[in-house]
């Protein structure tokens, strides 16, 4: 089981990349910022300051775990034990005081642990019980995940805690709800909790998994092997128990004049963010970037700003850090950084891409062709599909992504990976379709 011991309160910093310079009649601001959170031992609080906790106390924290019990489960009958397995290993690794709760998930979803509309908090006894019931958890019915996570936020708001997180595996289509009532579903419970979305098997819908962790700002990935879930819940759990402050926002301020086009995180995946904006005063706006423990991201932000003279020199955007609180007030994090813009007519200058910017806006359109591509290949567009993941295999090699392109690999032929020349494979396996789907969001950060 994870202990956690640390006291300290976590630091966040921001960092920004640009090319400042634009050259005359130039609109267009692009930068990276990279915010860092480091230190760690602090949960940020829905309703006040951060404050401390150290082993032995209560994390400030609540977990549902929802698995999926639809008739299917039971093919093989191996993949109900693995994921009956799977969910005990997540028990396992829940710190002691953490609120939590296992979830049935078929048509209807249901109650298992520790059920009456509770939650459990994590300590030996509980953790035994509610490996106990896992016994109830068995195959059979539809698959409609809109009502697992309902149920899920219904239990996870009912702890006073500021941390709340979902794990979802399905292994099936989404067939006995509407894909309205799934997409009003997570319209209903985004910014309340956060959920890792998991596809075990190969008979699940991608854009449907990774719909739910893109709307809930998790993470989605695909378990092809049913025997590789415990270690991947392990993985999950201890990732969740790390998060340490919630409901983080990226504080956007612009001046008159100016205008954000986009907002997009592009480390360690591309999500993007620019339509879940939420004013926040004057010219600036909240985009929100859930819970976070020890680690980096990196956003891509691009401004639009007036036309200027050369020699003319501008703030284009201040970049905060801020936690929303009920009462509309917000708690600043400390954490600011610039984006400027200053017109010259040094044609070196303006047209200089700034390295982290050139990288990421690869890595964003790798992340898109992958996509196109393979759904140019379902449709049959033989030549489409190879345009696209030729691209692709281009964009990897210039990045260095090496994940991906061993993925891509598995998909086309690669004739020259510089040139992006591929050739289809005449037959591929459905996972490794669709584990290449799933993962074409991972991005590698750009090289020092």
């Amino acid at each position: 089981m994870a202990n956690f011991s640390k006291s300290s309160v976590p630091q966040f910093s921001v960092d920004v990349y640009q090319n400042e310079y634009l050259p005359e009649n130039g609109r267009e601001v692009n930068a990276i910022v990279t915010v860092s959170a480091t230190g760690g031992g602090t949960v940020g609080s829905a309703v006040g300051a951060p404050h401390l906790y150290t082993a032995g106390q209560s994390p400030d924290a609540a977990v549902a775990i929802m698995v999926d019990c639809s008739g299917s489960m039971d093919y093989p009958p191996t993949k109900m034990r693995n994921a009956r397995d799977a969910t005990a290993a997540a028990i396992d690794t829940l710190r002691d005081g953490v609120h939590f709760a296992v979830i049935g998930g078929t048509h209807v979803a249901k109650e298992v642990y520790p059920g009456s509309g509770r939650l459990a908090v994590a300590d030996a006894a509980t953790r035994e019980q509610a490996k106990q019931s896992l016994r109830r958890l068995s195959a059979g019915g539809g698959t409609a995940i809109g009502t697992w996570l309902r149920l899920a936020d219904r239990l996870l708001s009912s702890a006073e805690v500021s941390i709340r997180h979902g794990i979802l595996l399905t292994d099936g289509r989404n067939e006995h709800e509407s894909p309205e009532d799934l997409k009003a579903a997570l319209d209903s419970c985004a910014g309340r909790f956060t959920c890792d979305a998991r596809g075990v098997g190969t008979d699940w819908e991608v854009k449907e998994v990774t719909m739910i962790a893109s709307a809930l700002l998790g993470t989605a990935d695909i378990v092809a092997d049913p025997a590789a879930l415990s270690a991947d819940f392990t993985q999950m759990m201890e990732t969740a128990m790390g998060k340490e402050v919630a409901d983080v926002s990226l504080r956007l301020w612009t001046p008159v004049g100016t205008a954000i086009k986009f907002v997009k995180q592009v480390a360690p995946t591309v999500a993007e963010l620019t339509g879940r904006r939420t004013e926040a005063g004057p010219r600036a706006g909240d985009y929100p970037t859930g819970s976070w423990g020890d680690e980096s991201r990196d956003y891509h932000v691009c401004v639009e700003v007036p036309l200027a003279g050369v020699g003319q020199e501008m703030l284009a955007a201040r970049v905060s850090l801020v936690i929303p609180q009920g009462d509309g007030s917000v708690q600043n994090l400390g954490a600011q950084g610039l984006v400027r813009a200053v017109w010259t007519d040094d044609m070196v200058a303006s047209t200089r891409i700034n390295s982290q910017v050139a990288h990421y806006t690869g890595q964003a359109e790798l992340a898109q062709v992958i996509q196109q591509g393979l759904d140019l290949r379902k449709s049959g567009d033989v030549d489409g599909a190879t345009a696209k993941l030729g691209r692709a295999v281009q964009l990897a090699n210039v990045s260095g992504n090496a994940d991906t392109a061993k993925l891509l690999a598995k998909v086309v032929d690669v004739v020259d990976a510089a040139a992006g020349t591929v050739r289809l494979k005449a037959k591929v396996e459905e996972a490794d379709e669709m584990t290449l789907e799933t993962r074409s969001t991972k991005t590698v950060r750009v090289k020092k």
